[in-house]
């Protein structure tokens, strides 16, 4: 139970405290530059305000203007932090101390939640891939042959990774379309969206010492929506012989709270059975880290998917230990992301590129329109739930950006 009177229903709850950075302007209490904050109905607890009147030594911590310092520190720190919030906001004699200190969402700017050191994303839904393949390689085996071993990704762009809500710049690029006589470079024709989950590094590792699929809660604190843009015209053209690159350099979008692993314990799930079994440096520990989330895309308002997250054939402790299985260090605010998440059926695909047979059976949207990729001027907008205890919601928040034309 908590003394703050939350709307019936809420995904911010005591059960959730996700992280993130914020601002207000002018005075009190948060500088320009941003603090730390945490979620809470439709409030942002400013957390080094109430530490700093508690004389806590959280409180320098929380003070700064990414949250880095904090995720560096671990999981006791990590715990700490949480059994501390959750004190203060269900225990009636800490409310004289909090409640001047919870500022309503309407009132604050969000900031980019960490420093990113490094971006990885993964291609870890099976359906997805097997949709791209049967898309890009028809009459071939939908599956590259290595896609069943291990977990396949590629090294992002970390400078390209923004807040949600920043405008996403349509990308120049090359492109060699079908009955063209060669390349030609100009702005991208088919600009696609990825529904993806994030997942946030707080402890580093040492450089040459792979992390065991067991280490995963030791080194990472959370997970965030990302939204992974593509140009599927310019990635087509340049991922022969390489992986993607300017296709998907762009940008990369991610909601502004980093929800605890802590809070998502409930959510763990079972992954689907793997044929053939892992190597051994993969095989899951006694509880998978597979998780039942539940994502939603919109664009222009009209929901156009709810890919499952619970089928996504390895898991994020899979991935940080293939991640790191060739001595690749781990570094505070490394940020790995799924891949687009999709299920079996049409409602639950998690990009353009399926949804569309690649621009070939364009969408028709609730308002009328009709997409095969994104036009300009179009918003996308990705959310996610997960189960939390005793029947409540966890929010993930949301991860938005709207297309806008070179200018």
């Amino acid at each position: 139970m908590t003394w703050l009177d939350l709307l019936p229903g809420t995904a911010f709850g005591v059960a959730n405290l996700p992280f993130g950075i914020f601002s207000r302007a002018g005075g009190r209490p948060a500088p320009p530059e941003g603090r730390a904050g945490v979620a809470i109905g439709d409030s942002v607890l400013d957390v080094a305000a109430v530490a700093d009147d508690l004389r806590l030594p959280l409180a320098q911590m929380f003070a700064e203007p990414v949250l880095n310092r904090f995720l560096a520190a671990g999981p006791a720190t990590w715990r700490e932090a949480r059994e501390r919030l959750t004190d203060w906001l269900t225990s009636p004699a800490h409310r004289a101390a909090v409640e001047p200190h919870l500022i309503p969402l309407n009132e604050v700017r969000l900031h980019l939640p960490f420093a990113v050191a490094d971006y990885v994303d993964f291609f870890v839904s099976r359906n997805h891939a097997e949709n791209v393949g049967r898309i890009f390689r028809p009459g071939q085996p939908p599956l590259s042959r290595n896609w069943l071993h291990m977990p396949v990704g590629y090294h992002g762009r970390a400078g390209s990774v923004v807040l949600s809500g920043t405008p996403v710049t349509r990308p120049d690029g090359q492109r060699w379309e079908p009955g063209e006589d060669g390349p030609t470079f100009g702005p991208s024709r088919r600009l696609d969206f990825e529904a993806e989950v994030g997942f946030v590094v707080g402890v580093p590792s040492r450089h040459g010492q792979p992390v065991p699929v067991a280490a995963f809660e030791e080194h990472v604190f959370g997970a965030c929506l990302v939204n992974d843009w593509s140009a599927r015209d310019i990635q087509a053209f340049e991922t022969v012989p390489l992986g993607p690159f300017l296709g998907k350099a762009f940008s990369t979008s991610v909601s502004p709270w980093v929800v605890p692993l802590d809070a998502l314990r409930a959510a763990r799930f079972a992954p689907p059975p793997r044929d053939p079994a892992p190597l051994p440096y993969l095989l899951d520990g006694a509880e998978p880290w597979g998780l039942d989330l539940h994502l939603t895309v919109r664009i222009n308002g009209c929901p156009v998917s709810e890919p499952p997250f619970a089928t996504m054939y390895w898991t994020p402790a899979q991935m940080l230990a293939h991640l790191t299985s060739g001595g690749a260090p781990l570094r505070t605010g490394d940020l790995y992301a799924s891949g687009t998440v999709s299920g079996t059926e049409r409602a639950q695909l998690g990009c353009l590129l399926e949804l569309t047979r690649n621009g070939t059976e364009p969408l028709d949207l609730p308002d009328g329109t009709r997409r095969a990729f994104l036009d300009d001027g179009d918003e996308v907008v990705i959310s996610a739930t997960a189960p939390g205890p005793d029947g409540e919601l966890i929010s993930l928040g949301e991860v938005r950006g709207r297309v806008i034309p070179r200018a």
